[in-house]
């Protein structure tokens, strides 16, 4: 079941201990670290190995990446060093700023981090080279086992690190997510909020700023709160405009994190801010609260101790609640209870589950109107071929084709993997 939080003041929540393991030899990650202590061995993992096809699907690396392992990075290579926290997610060549928002949140709660990123893992004792970290993916934990080498360029990590260079957590779990969605590659561009589903187990909700509730900023503060994950974002009007720089120190089309909320007295009146982090780890809004903001200094010295406000260029900064309406436009928040936010009512949600897969003949049909996936395919692959090729191009009738593909995906035993062949080869221009 999905990861639930439970308010720390009552019992302990119910943690799921075991995970699916995916692993090609079928081991678990216990069984393949023994055979390796017990061998003298460091683990190489055949299913994600170290080289190009690990990293890129449809380019070709512009530098000479070299695989190393931590302990050849640094000589004090640490799994997590004095705790994990945001600080630890700086992005690096690698267009992965959603998951990366979406780590940085995870930092927030302790129970959810841990429980994607087992904390009993170590470059001391027992270490064989070889780590695993959980995710949540299609209604089930699964537990992804990885090597520790890492692609470097003149022996500074490339991708995700920690901004103490001899800690290797979050580049590890990056490591681990690009494994689990095929390379490194595959993770250029996507949502914060898939990946804090992945993390979770969760339910995700969107808000649109400019359309928000009355009620936002309570939604938003409760919801970090009870440890739900928020991140936010500025759209683009076209692709030019990716991760280009506002006048006031924002990025458009880029992944950010949401860390805290709180109101403060200023010069009398209650403002409301939020603390949002971008996970370059640099490069922070410039207006109103931000770091070196004179509004700081006609504040209560303890208010400004107590929200931990200091001027660091470390990508996180406050901000008034109105100005990030007015200057983000989204907000995705994923609860890891599907409780609703705007409501304080006891009414709660419940959770069912059915397991069940697609049977040819029985429940791998199409729509009502066509309740035969034969029938289905046949009138789909027929008004296709109409189009593709026109009278006069072929000898044979889009009817009488159309029966023919229609066999031969019926009779394969992965008809979704032939008919994604069939529009590999038969419809190139598609």
């Amino acid at each position: 079941m999905p990861y639930i939080y439970q308010d720390p003041n009552k019992k302990e929540p119910s943690v799921p201990e075991t995970a699916r393991n995916i692993h090609s030899s079928g081991k678990s990650y216990q069984e393949i670290k023994q055979e390796c202590l017990q061998k003298g061995t460091l683990f190489e993992d055949v299913d994600f190995p170290a080289n190009d096809g690990s990293l890129f699907f449809s380019e070709k690396p512009n530098i000479p990446f070299v695989w190393k392992r931590p302990k050849d990075i640094a000589s004090n290579a640490q799994f997590i060093l004095g705790g994990a926290s945001r600080t630890d997610v700086c992005q690096g060549d690698l267009g992965d700023c959603w998951l990366l928002a979406a780590i940085a949140s995870l930092t927030l709660n302790e129970k959810v981090m841990f429980r994607v990123v087992p904390p009993d893992q170590t470059f001391d004792s027992g270490y064989a080279g070889i780590f695993h970290f959980q995710f949540w993916q299609h209604n089930e934990w699964l537990d992804v086992v990885i090597d520790d080498r890492l692609p470097t360029f003149r022996n500074r990590l490339v991708f995700l690190h920690s901004a103490d260079l001899n800690e290797f957590w979050s580049a590890l779990l990056e490591k681990a997510y690009a494994k689990l969605y095929g390379s490194y590659e595959a993770l250029k561009g996507g949502s914060t909020i898939e990946a804090m589903e992945d993390f979770t187990g969760g339910v995700s909700e969107t808000y649109e700023n400019k359309s928000a509730p009355n009620n936002y900023f309570e939604i938003m503060e409760k919801a970090l709160k009870r440890g739900s994950m928020l991140g936010c974002s500025i759209d683009i009007t076209s692709s030019a405009e990716t991760e280009a720089k506002t006048p006031q120190g924002l990025v458009k089309g880029h992944a950010y994190s949401i860390t805290g909320m709180d109101m403060v007295t200023y010069k009398g009146q209650k403002v409301k801010l939020i603390r949002v982090r971008n996970p370059w780890g640099q490069v922070e809004w410039n207006g109103a609260w931000s770091d070196n903001a004179s509004e700081w200094n006609n504040i209560d010295p303890a208010e400004k101790k107590r929200l931990t406000q200091i001027t660091l260029d470390d990508g996180e900064f406050w901000m008034k609640f109105e100005d990030f309406k007015h200057y983000f436009d989204k907000v995705e928040i994923c609860n890891l209870t599907p409780d609703a936010l705007d409501d304080d009512t006891t009414h709660k949600w419940e959770v069912s589950v059915h397991q069940g897969s697609w049977i040819r003949g029985s429940t791998a049909g199409g729509c009502r109107n066509f309740i035969d996936i034969g029938t289905l395919l046949q009138r789909g692959l027929q008004r296709g071929l109409q189009r593709w090729c026109p009278r006069g191009k072929t000898q044979t009738s889009p009817r009488r084709k159309a029966n023919k593909i229609t066999s031969d995906i019926l009779t394969e035993q992965n008809p979704v993997r032939a008919i994604l062949s069939l529009i590999a080869t038969r419809f190139p221009h598609g």
